[in-house]
């Protein structure tokens, strides 16, 4: 199940709150908590978040303002069905179209998240440091994706498939697909 960006029930509330408790949620739950693989993009991430799918909340970007670019990302494991193609560290330009899109997570969630590996991307620059600098969001530890403690639920803020198709004049995110993809063969 693939949730994609797109500012739901127009973004009035918390983004993704009012879309985390619509009908089709629960089956999404359902399906996750029985081992089913999901993605959520950008405000599908908030959705997946608001619902408990995933650790930790979106907040409005430290500056408060809309942003629309391209952004650097570090890959922090290749230990997940979105990441195996990519390798560790490995530096990708994918880009970012939010408003609130900083992560948070209290220091306990943290803890956890990089104790198990759950951390899938941060944002970096364009040498691959990870820098106050780099996080075009205030996002906490530059955090730009996790998993879930059972690796079947990932969520990200910036956009894959807008940077998948040589006629996007960048490919970076095909292999984050051609990983799902991967995975699923093997399966």
């Amino acid at each position: 199940v693939v949730l994609p960006g797109g500012f739901s029930y127009g973004d009035y509330l918390r983004c993704g709150s009012m879309a985390s408790k619509s009908k089709i949620m629960r089956s999404v739950i359902n399906f996750a908590k029985g081992g089913g693989k999901v993605l959520g993009i950008c405000n599908g991430f908030q959705i997946l978040c608001e619902s408990g799918l995933l650790p930790g909340a979106l907040l409005h970007n430290n500056s408060h303002k809309f942003i629309c670019k391209n952004v650097h990302l570090s890959t922090q494991t290749t230990n997940s069905l979105l990441t195996n193609k990519l390798s560790e560290k490995q530096k990708i330009l994918i880009p970012i179209a939010h408003g609130e899109g900083r992560y948070h997570a209290d220091s306990e969630t943290l803890k956890m998240l990089n104790e198990n590996d759950q951390v899938l991307f941060r944002y970096c620059d364009r040498d691959g440091n990870i820098t106050n600098e780099a996080n075009p969001n205030g996002a906490i530890e530059n955090i730009a994706g996790v998993c879930n403690k059972g690796r079947n639920v990932f969520g990200m803020m910036p956009h894959p498939e807008r940077a998948s198709d040589e006629e996007l004049s960048n490919t970076d995110g095909r292999t984050l697909f051609e990983s799902v993809l991967t995975a699923a063969e093997v399966a």
